[in-house]
C-alpha cells in the first residue's frame, strides 16, 4: 500500500509540473471548472483501483491466515498422534 501512496503522490507531481510549465500557467487556473473535473477524476479513479487492490491483498491475507491455521491444527493432530504412538509403544513394551 506504500508504494500505491508513493505512486499517486509522484502521479499528482508530474500533473503539477506540467501544468505549471504551460504556458498560460496562472494559481487562479488551478481552480477553474475543468481543472477541478480533472483532479476529482483522478481521485475517483485512485479510489476505484485503491478499493479494487485493498479488497484483493485483504482476500489474500484472509486466506493465508486460514491456512496458517490448518497448518498448525494439523501441528498439534501430528503431536497428539505421535504421544499416542509412543505411550502405545511404552505400554505394549512393559
Amino acid at each position: 500500500m506504500k508504494s500505491l501512496t508513493l505512486t499517486g503522490i509522484v502521479l499528482i507531481l508530474i500533473a503539477f509540473v506540467l501544468f505549471y510549465f504551460n504556458d498560460n500557467f496562472t494559481v487562479m487556473r488551478l481552480f477553474e471548472p475543468i481543472t477541478l473535473m480533472g483532479i476529482l477524476f483522478g481521485v475517483g479513479i485512485g479510489l476505484i483501483f485503491g478499493g479494487l487492490i485493498g479488497y484483493v491483498s485483504k482476500g489474500n491475507a484472509v486466506k493465508q491466515a486460514k491456512i496458517q491455521q490448518e497448518f498448525k491444527l494439523l501441528q498439534k493432530e501430528k503431536a497428539e498422534l505421535e504421544r499416542q504412538k509412543s505411550e502405545n509403544i511404552n505400554n505394549g513394551n512393559l
